[in-house]
């Protein structure tokens, strides 16, 4: 995708907010779907934030136990994945599964690592772990964390570019997600392109509905007659 087809797509997707791409996602396929989604919970640090969109850049971490291996390779590691969360085409999102058996215990997101990431040029970030440092976050960073906690523990990078599963929503490396307070869902590649005319579409049928209901004299068959002429909008 040339530079100016991917800002005129992704200006359209980030004009909208997560459960309107799932639904325009529902046109595009023509099929509901309970996958591709997260079904939990996130603490959004930047709530009124615009909605991010960008590719995934996956990873794991650990924070209950001290990462193995020598110093060098500690800081090997540490580097890699800088390295590694802006490689290849951006925009880029940090998408990290925790991996402990009480995920969060020691956050990886604070103060120093949301100012390194934004530094870099990362958009932000989706973990089922845990973010600290509220109110000294770096601004323009957002991060839906799966809770809020005190300490980062011995919280580690155990690896990148392998499939992580947040809550539910399963992510490979270069996928294409859209994220807000809400949450975050996977935008299949071959259907991003479909999302502009399928958000129009929605737009214009619901309109139909909620011009209807906000006016007096609203009822059962003012509805049904709305839902007809809703149906018919193509």
């Amino acid at each position: 995708m040339d530079s100016k087809t991917q800002k005129k797509l992704f200006d359209a997707l980030r004009s909208v907010d997560t459960p309107t791409i799932c639904n325009a996602l529902e046109e595009a396929r023509g099929v509901r779907t309970a996958t591709g989604f997260t079904t939990q919970h996130l603490h959004p640090t930047e709530p009124d934030a615009p909605p991010m969109v960008g590719y995934a850049r996956t990873g794991i971490i650990r924070a209950a136990q001290p990462a193995v291996g020598s110093a060098a390779e500690k800081k090997k590691m540490r580097v890699g994945w800088y390295e590694y969360v802006v490689s290849g085409e951006g925009p880029t999102l940090a998408i990290i599964q925790d991996l402990d058996s009480n995920p969060g215990t020691g956050a990886m997101w604070g103060e120093v690592n949301s100012t390194v990431h934004r530094g870099l040029g990362v958009l932000g970030c989706v973990t089922n772990g845990s973010v600290r440092d509220l109110g000294m976050l770096a601004k323009g960073f957002p991060i839906l964390a799966g809770k809020v906690g005190p300490s980062h523990a011995f919280v580690h990078v155990e690896g990148w570019g392998m499939p992580v599963d947040i809550f539910g929503m399963t992510v490979v490396h270069g996928d294409l997600i859209h994220a807000d307070r809400h949450g975050a869902v996977v935008i299949p590649h071959d259907l991003a392109a479909k999302l502009p005319v399928a958000i129009d579409l929605l737009a214009r049928k619901e309109k139909v509905i909620l011009d209807v209901a906000k006016k007096k004299g609203f009822g059962i068959e003012v509805l049904r007659k709305a839902f007809a002429a809703s149906e018919d909008i193509h």
